[in-house]
């Protein structure tokens, strides 16, 4: 089993990465990051695959949320070759609880699956409280 620090330190350098900016805006540091079979499922249910969220990252079409602040990061090595990440993400009022599973390939790290949801304010996780959800974007969160 490959150590699990190592697998969790990657998948989250690799989210820490995605929130940058340049990297959204960049096919090629997209290609760098997704994995080949990537898909994702956006704050409104919607469900993107690989080429479809790099294209509309890529070409402008998307909003761009701004800064993006990442919180509550926890990583969990459920395999040999995949990490499960959680957290929270703010951009201009707008918080989302995302899920991450990152594979290990020969390329190393990449992103397969992530989705995220809305959320209006911080939920309590010792009772087990959800928080409501807010408008939504549909657009690729990646």
């Amino acid at each position: 089993m490959t150590e699990p620090a190592v697998g969790v330190a990657a998948a989250i350098e690799g989210e820490l990465r995605l929130l940058d900016p340049a990297v959204r805006a960049s096919a090629d540091l997209l290609d760098q990051v997704l994995h080949p079979d990537y898909h994702e499922v956006d704050t409104t249910g919607r469900l993107w695959d690989r080429s479809t969220v790099i294209n509309t990252l890529t070409s402008g079409r998307a909003p761009r949320p701004g800064q993006l602040t990442a919180s509550r990061m926890h990583g969990v090595h459920l395999a040999d070759e995949l990490v499960h990440l959680t957290f929270d993400t703010e951009a201009r009022g707008r918080r989302a609880h995302r899920s991450s599973l990152w594979r290990l390939t020969e390329a190393g790290w990449l992103l397969f699956y992530h989705q995220a949801t809305l959320f209006d304010a911080a939920p309590d996780v010792s009772d087990g409280a959800s928080a409501g959800h807010g408008p939504s974007s549909g657009r690729p969160s990646g």
